[in-house]
């Protein structure tokens, strides 16, 4: 009897730790699971949340290749002619007090040629002006003061070169994008008319398609609206400068004469 006691003890001991054994090793398959399921959901998650990027590239191909390529296109060729331009102008900025005070300075202490000399070596456009203006100085105010006008015009040209090509553009995208629109909108009244039936999910593929020629026409003239304003307030405040500068070039011309 003592014996079967024994024995018996023995194998209620053994189910009991089997039984405590059990829940771990049943706990680190479920915890492996449940890592693994989170994980699944986040790359779910991933795929259904792309980025901005991926999205708008995305919004892009399904725009089909015909008009969003030539909206593209209009982007590319704005964007490059208004980069050129705000190089072009920022290169062409000077400081004109400081320009006419070293001018001023140069033609009471060496004449003419000094001043001049002072012109050679500043960039932009207002020195430009003012080296005409000096060069016809020894002939007459008059002459000089025509020489300014004149060649400020010339100037004018320049800051302006190319500008109106990023208005065409500004005009040319967004109108592209409504005759995508138009022609999409015909393609999917075909459809309808071919299947003799309204049938929603027919003709809304080719809606969407149609109107997202017209969200990227108008992304694009915004953009380029946006460059173009900067510039031709870039382009009025030269032109300023330019105007100011030529009236104190001839009053200093004028000075001097009478100081001769």
């Amino acid at each position: 009897m003592a014996m079967a006691a024994m024995v018996f003890a023995g194998t209620l001991n053994a189910n009991a730790t089997t039984t405590q054994t059990m829940p771990t090793n049943v706990q680190s398959l479920s915890t492996a699971a449940t890592v693994s399921i989170i994980q699944d959901e986040e790359a779910a998650s991933g795929d259904d949340n792309p980025g901005f990027h991926q999205a708008l590239k995305q919004r892009f191909i399904e725009g089909g290749p015909g008009f969003m390529g030539i909206v593209l296109l209009c982007l590319i060729l704005g964007l490059a002619i208004a980069i050129e331009r705000i190089i072009y102008l920022n290169l062409s900025t000077t400081n004109t007090r400081k320009l006419a005070e070293n001018v001023e300075d140069a033609l009471n202490s060496g004449g003419i040629e000094a001043a001049k000399e002072v012109c050679r070596n500043t960039k932009g456009p207002v020195a430009s002006i003012y080296y005409q203006g000096l060069d016809r100085a020894d002939e007459s105010i008059e002459a000089a003061e025509k020489a300014v006008v004149a060649y400020g015009g010339v100037q004018m040209g320049q800051l302006e070169k190319n500008v109106s090509w990023i208005s065409l553009f500004i005009a040319l995208a967004p109108m592209l994008g409504f005759m995508g629109t138009v022609i999409g909108m015909i393609l999917a009244f075909d459809k309808i008319e071919a299947a003799g039936d309204m049938n929603p999910s027919l003709v809304a593929g080719g809606i969407k398609v149609a109107l997202l020629t017209t969200v990227f026409g108008l992304i694009v003239a915004i953009i380029l609206q946006i460059f173009y304003n900067y510039i031709i307030a870039k382009i009025d405040s030269i032109v300023n400068s330019m105007e100011d500068a030529s009236i104190t070039l001839i009053d200093m011309l004028v000075d001097y004469k009478n100081k001769k």
